[in-house]
């Protein structure tokens, strides 16, 4: 009579495998925001996945350019492959700060774009209306749920897997964006837009989860892999993801917004 009921119990354990996503709980994963350009710049963030397959997505940062928006996004792939977050020698032109195109060989391409409201895809990336707004002291709060519906196939399956990446920094002190300090951004010029400050595209900071990606294959520059990715090699994310970072309706809310925020 055991066996029996073992057997009959079979194919429902095999259904459950078959479909990892399918979640009975809230399960919450925490990533610390670590300084990627020695700007001071820290925090913590929550990464949720609900019940019903949505994503709960809360962050707490300090030490942002004050008065500011900051574009944010979640990176990585749902893949298995092993992206992560830039050390100081992926500055490879020597300047003293990571660039944005320093550091997406080794942070991957946008996953989902951490804005306040509508589109999350990474065509917003840097839609700098709707992402969120460091205050006079530099702290930046934000919470969004994103519908299961608008996240992208295996988000919830490889959330470990995914780090997050916020852009703005404030290299001369003055609390802003210009270019005074780091002249014009190389990455937005390098795809046809011009007049946007290196400050407010180069990261500010990143973070990973906690043991994350413990069996995946190292890509992008990562000292124990061979700098190989399944999307393409290093240049083709790059081109990929400038494109979406640097979307036609983006680069123009950029030119008003950067020119004159505070």
């Amino acid at each position: 009579m055991r066996m029996s009921r073992a057997l009959l119990a079979l194919p429902a354990a095999a259904l459950f495998l078959a479909f990892p996503g399918v979640a009975h709980a809230d399960e919450s994963v925490q990533v610390q925001l670590q300084d990627l350009n020695e700007t001071g710049a820290s925090g913590t963030a929550t990464l949720t996945a609900t019940s019903g397959g949505d994503l709960k997505v809360m962050i707490r940062s300090r030490g942002m350019t004050p008065n500011s928006p900051h574009a944010q996004h979640v990176h990585g792939a749902a893949n298995g492959m092993d992206f992560h977050c830039p050390d100081k020698s992926a500055d490879t032109n020597g300047n003293g700060y990571v660039s944005t195109e320093e550091g997406l060989p080794m942070y991957g391409d946008i996953f989902i774009s951490l804005t306040t409201t509508g589109d999350t895809t990474k065509a917003s990336g840097l839609a700098v209306d709707r992402m969120p707004k460091a205050d006079a002291r530099g702290n930046l709060s934000y919470e969004r749920t994103i519908p299961a519906s608008d996240l992208p196939k295996g988000t919830i399956e490889h959330l470990k897997d995914l780090h997050l990446v916020q852009h703005g920094i404030d290299a001369n002190k003055n609390g802003k964006y210009d270019m005074e300090a780091l002249g014009e951004s190389t990455f937005a010029k390098s795809i046809g837009v011009n007049g946007i400050p290196a400050e407010a595209t180069d990261p500010a900071t990143c973070g990973m989860v906690s043991g994350a990606a413990a069996g995946s294959v190292p890509a992008g520059g990562v000292a124990t892999g061979d700098g190989s990715t399944s999307g393409g090699s290093p240049t083709m994310i790059y081109t990929m993801g400038g494109l979406a970072l640097l979307g036609a309706a983006g680069a123009v809310v950029a030119r008003r917004r950067f020119a004159g925020e505070r």
